[in-house]
């Protein structure tokens, strides 16, 4: 295995700074403190944002050849650095190494993509003279950077979704400032080592890790354009009521649900939906938490489910064999645990799972669960699963509805026409057939409706969020 420093600095101004080692970050499967890192206070992240208001003209100015070789840069990398990266993942986040190594393939794949859209940038000529009063005029549009932004990241996908908001900005020209989560930060710090290598203008970017409380800055400070979140709801719709003038995109929260129809292929439904509900011990907005399963196979796939679910390693995260590891703190995961015990207080039956020892913690299947229960109705974020049982299409997709979340949802079947039926009425951003709503490549437009977010990711979509439209009004005499 890779090995790790003791200590890591921010990133201001495009500089590592090594004011303090304040912030201790622990291996999540022992507890251990790993290493340590720069803890930016006020005055820093005030001049973080100074810096990127300085940088936006240059940033602006830079030709699309110039931001797509620094994010050509940051690809080339990232290849070299992949064990590196995998490893610091695995550690912070006790991330299974598969499923780190997996992150950081995404990594390198959301930074190509800007890479090749940073050039793409167009416009449109459009006519005017829809009447008599605009003969003669005609129009042009552009999309032109929108400013100086900033981001704050989850500890979930440390790697990724930093990713998702930092080579977009590059893209179109943008300076950041970025807060990364405190119990993730090093994936982060570690792509602004691979920035703090290119000849982006001074101010170009800050990566800040702080404590919460200490981070309103990131939200209100009016200097700020754009302030692009992921992370809890609660959190989420908070710093939205914060943020003032600004453009704000949220990406948040789920309990995501599967539709198994009676026409699915079981074994096939079985692999996603297992890899769905437990992938990075259930910690995913998009991870399946509700399984809906048509009356005429529940029987049958339920039993599969519990089998496969028995099987499952849990345990150390740097094992290539665990496929379950810590959920990110035993807080955490006793929170989970008692939403289980609840559950089961009120009537569920629990299939398998639910035991739990410090942060690790069983992989869980529920049946028969209370509708109105915190394991139902609030986002998991660990490795529980419901089951439930429908005989009525249309029962079956209000059912995938009956949430305040909408952010995917996956349906295994081969009916075309209930395929474009669920397209049409099931609120969420989006929809996958024959797979589990968990699933994401990193060109697609991702986000979600109702307490879900705002907005949508994928680069080149996240690339119109960070631009603006400036018109060009020609009178032709």
């Amino acid at each position: 295995m890779p090995t790790l420093r003791d200590i890591y600095p921010l990133y201001l101004n495009n500089k590592a700074k090594q004011p303090n080692t304040d912030l201790e970050v622990t291996d999540k499967f022992t507890g251990a403190v790993a290493f340590r890192v720069a803890q930016a206070d006020a005055a820093t992240i005030d001049a973080g944002i100074a810096g990127a208001v300085r940088a936006a003209e240059p940033m602006a100015r830079m030709a699309s050849y110039e931001r797509q070789a620094v994010l050509q840069h940051c690809v080339d990398r990232f290849k070299q650095r992949f064990d590196e990266l995998a490893y610091a993942l695995c550690v912070e986040a006790g991330k299974p190494i598969k499923d780190s190594e997996g992150e950081v393939g995404r990594l390198i794949d959301t930074f190509r993509i800007a890479a090749e859209e940073s050039v793409r940038m167009t416009g449109e000529v459009q006519p005017l003279d829809i009447s008599p009063r605009a003969k003669g005029y005609q129009g042009i549009w552009k999309r032109v950077p929108i400013g100086p932004c900033s981001f704050i990241s989850p500890f979930n996908f440390p790697l990724n979704l930093a990713a998702h908001k930092i080579a977009p900005a590059l893209a179109v020209g943008c300076p950041f400032v970025m807060k990364p989560a405190s119990r993730t930060p090093l994936g982060a710090i570690i792509i602004g080592e691979v920035l703090a290598e290119t000849d982006l203008p001074e101010g170009a970017f800050s990566i800040l890790p702080a404590h919460r409380e200490g981070a309103d800055l990131f939200t209100e400070d009016e200097r700020l354009k754009l302030l692009s979140f992921t992370g809890s709801p609660g959190v989420g719709w908070d710093l939205k009521a914060k943020a003032g003038k600004k453009k704000v995109v949220l990406e948040l929260g789920g309990n995501a649900a599967v539709i198994v129809d009676h026409d699915a292929d079981l074994d096939d439904a079985l692999e996603r939906v297992i890899f769905g509900a437990f992938y990075q011990s259930g910690q995913s907005c998009i991870g399946v938490q509700r399984i809906i399963i048509h009356e005429a196979v529940y029987d049958r796939f339920r039993d599969m489910l519990v089998a496969k679910t028995k099987t499952l390693v849990a345990g150390d995260p740097k094992d290539r064999a665990t496929f379950i590891g810590p959920m990110i703190s035993e807080g955490e995961a006793r929170r989970l645990d008692g939403w289980i015990q609840q559950a089961v207080a009120g009537g569920a039956r629990l299939l398998c799972g639910g035991k739990r020892e410090g942060a690790m913690l069983e992989a869980t299947l529920l049946e028969d669960v209370d509708r109105s229960s915190a394991v139902y109705r609030e986002e998991a974020f660990g490795p529980v699963a419901l089951l439930s049982k429908f005989s009525d299409f249309s029962a079956a997709l209000a059912e995938v509805n009956d949430s305040k979340f909408g952010l995917q949802a996956g349906i295994f079947t081969r009916d075309l026409f209930k395929m474009f039926d669920a397209w049409d009425r099931l609120e969420v951003g989006g929809i996958v057939i024959n797979d589990v709503p968990s699933y994401r490549v990193d060109n697609m437009p991702y986000g979600g409706v109702k307490d879900s977010g705002l907005g949508r990711e994928g680069i080149r979509f996240a690339m119109e969020d960070m631009t603006e439209i400036r018109n060009l009004v020609i009178r032709r005499r």
